[in-house]
This record gives C-alpha cells, structure tokens and sequence, in this order.
C-alpha cells in the first residue's frame, strides 16, 4: 500500500475552502450559511468519483454526504468534519484571503476546520488514487451549525450509521476520547415595580437575581471538588443578564441566562435538580423571592474506551506516521463527537494543529495537515480495509 498526498494540491483546497463565507447565521445575522461551501464540497467529491448527496436542513443550514463504496464486508468509518465558522468581523487579517507564510495557512476556519475538511477530502482521493480495495464503506460527512446547535449532525445520525467514526476537530495530532457536555438556563426573577422614592412599595428584581449570581458563585467553587483526570472540574458561569425599565422604578422583572459545563456521569437531570435546590433556598431565606427557571438547552459530555478498534488503528496509523505515539487528550469545548457516540458509533477525535481558534488571527499548521491525512488515509485502509 503507497498512499501519496500531493501537498500542494491539500494547501490550495484548503484555502479554496477558506475563501468561501461560511460564517454561522446564527452566530453573526450577517453570515450565509453553509449552501456555497456545500455547493463546492459537492463539486469537488463528485470530481473524485464518490457518492455525493446534499442534504438540506434548513434555508442556509446544509450537509454534504460523500461515500466512497467498499465490497459490502467490512466495517464501515464516518469522518465528520463542520463547515461552519463563528464570525469574522473582529480579525486582525483578512478573514477569506487566505495567505501560505512560513507554514501555516492563516484565515477563518484555517485551524476551525476548513484545514481538517481539506485533509478529510486529500485522504480519501488518495486511497482512491492508490486503488487500495475496501471491504467497507467511507463515509465523509460535512455539517452545518456545529459552532450553534448543532443541527447539522443532529439530522445526520436520524440517517446514517457506521461501525465507527473520526470528528476531525483540531487535537494538536493527539487523540481526544473525551469532552464536557453543557446545559443552558434561563431563569426569570419577578419583583413589584413602583416609583424609585417608596421602597416600601417596590420589590427589586434586579437585586433579588444578586442573590441568585452569589448561589451561583457558591456553585462554582463547589463544583472544583468534582475532578476528572483529563478534563478537570465541571463549570458554570453567569452569561446574560437583563431587567429594568427606567432610573428612577423598582425594576419588576430580570432574566438571568446561565452556562453549566458537565463531565461524564453527570446528567441533565441533576443540573436541573441543583438550578430547583437555588430557587427554593432562596426562597426559604425570604419569601418574597419568587422566581423560575428552565434548562432549555442540553448537549451531553462525552467520553470513548481507548479500547475500541477505532482508537486502536488510529493510534497506529500516528505511531506509523510521526515515530511516537499520539497524546490522549480531552477538549474543554463541546463537539459533534457526543453526539455520535450517543447514536451508538463508537468516536474518537483527531485533527491539526493550529492556533487562533475563534480569535483574530486563526491558522492551521501546514505539517500537520500533510500528516493528518496520510494518518486518515492509514486508518481508512486498515479498518475499512
């Protein structure tokens, strides 16, 4: 087996993709959505001879599904990998100009992950180059909205299955078996407006979500006992806040928004269990405290065995490319991986390095991406193989 990656050829596509605005419209009310990028994802899969279908979620939100077809028997891999980005509008360089300059191709999505959706492509179109035969099938998926909701991957798992799967997410080349899963809360503190002179007559809701902010302050510092050995303590932190109606009125209404980051094992239920024992001690503590709270949003942490046969292949294919054996690692952030592994496809995580990620100056390392499709394209053939 002779894999080749022309690296010219994976820097031009890269910043090809690059080129094309793809910032998430529910991020920037400014950005277009994925229908270009997909548009030209389709084009250049359809060149390379594989199966192509579009998939349209929503009016801008769009996946791409590529299969390279193996004989039928053997397992299957998904590469998955976002097409969109967060905005551009604060980078100190050109967003979509993407420049080549002491090996790194700098713009946005370089590193977030325009560079891996390159090495994803560069690898398949090279084990179809070097006709390797393929017992099972590879099945390259490009997602809208992962930097939102995620609905991009949410419809893809409705649809498709495989054996296994890779979330191309930048990891430095080492390995991610595990990341947090997060919760968002809203909670709603309902006081009695009256003229700023009689306080008598007012109850301050403004003042009152004070008390619900110093809970969560409590809360925080409770939560640095729990520790996982990878990803350390689980998080949260107060994110919006607003409420009044004037200077001189007690303010009648404050909705305060919450983020809750969670570690393996815990589950939607015990947030929403801890943000309910807040509201009622409070309320205990002063009866004219009356508020509510909903968790209206949940995305599971995830975590995979580093005994699956996925894990096992890619982290031969590292050693077989870079003479050493890749890092196990977790990520902060939340992925796509969780919620593939949730529809039961055992996932791990594996892309470049870069830097800049959402910031003003974002780049993937050029090595990095050269390596990270010999070692895709590696693990292709020995697993689908």
């Amino acid at each position: 087996m002779h894999i080749t990656i022309e690296r010219d050829e994976l820097i031009s596509l890269v910043q090809d993709l690059i080129r094309i605005d793809s910032v998430n419209p529910y991020l920037d009310a400014d950005g277009p959505g994925e229908k270009e990028i997909a548009e030209f994802i389709k084009k250049r899969l359809l060149e390379s001879g594989l199966e192509v279908r579009l998939v349209p979620i929503n009016e801008t939100a769009v996946n791409v599904i590529g299969i390279l077809r193996g004989s039928g028997k053997g397992k299957s891999l998904l590469l998955n990998g976002h097409m969109d980005t967060v905005s551009a509008k604060r980078m100190a360089i050109g967003p979509f100009e993407p420049t080549h300059e002491d090996g790194k191709i700098y713009g946005r999505g370089s590193q977030d992950m325009k560079g891996s959706l390159g090495a994803m492509i560069a690898a398949v179109e090279a084990v179809k180059r070097a006709k390797v035969p393929l017992a099972g099938d590879v099945i390259l998926t490009f997602v809208a909205d992962e930097e939102y909701k995620s609905i991009g991957t949410e419809a893809l798992v409705k649809e498709y299955r495989a054996d296994a799967a890779i979330v191309c997410e930048p990891s430095d080349l080492d390995i991610g078996v595990v990341h947090k899963g997060f919760a968002w809360v809203s909670c709603e503190v309902k006081g009695k407006s009256a003229h700023g002179s009689r306080p008598a007559e007012g109850v301050d809701a403004i003042v009152h979500a004070g008390r619900v902010l110093l809970e969560l302050d409590r809360l925080s510092q409770k939560l640095k006992e729990k520790q996982h050995a990878i990803l350390g303590s689980p998080s949260v932190h107060a994110s919006l806040i607003q409420g009044g109606t004037e200077l001189s009125t007690y303010p009648d209404y404050c909705r305060l928004d919450w983020e809750r980051r969670t570690l393996p094992g815990e589950t939607e239920q015990e947030v929403a269990q801890e943000v309910e024992a807040i509201l009622q001690k409070l309320h205990a503590e002063d009866e004219s405290f009356q508020a509510s709270a909903e968790l209206f949003f949940w995305r599971e942490p995830y975590e995979v065995s580093t005994e699956e046969q996925i894990f096992v292949t890619l982290e031969a294919a590292c050693r077989n490319r870079l003479g050493r054996s890749p890092g196990i690692t977790g990520f902060s952030g939340w992925t796509d991986a969780a919620l593939i592994q949730e529809a039961g496809i055992p996932t791990v995580l594996f892309g470049p390095t870069g830097a800049g990620l959402h910031g003003a100056v974002e780049y993937v390392e050029t090595d990095s991406l050269v390596d990270m499709a010999h070692i895709l394209a590696e693990t292709i053939c020995e697993y689908c193989g």
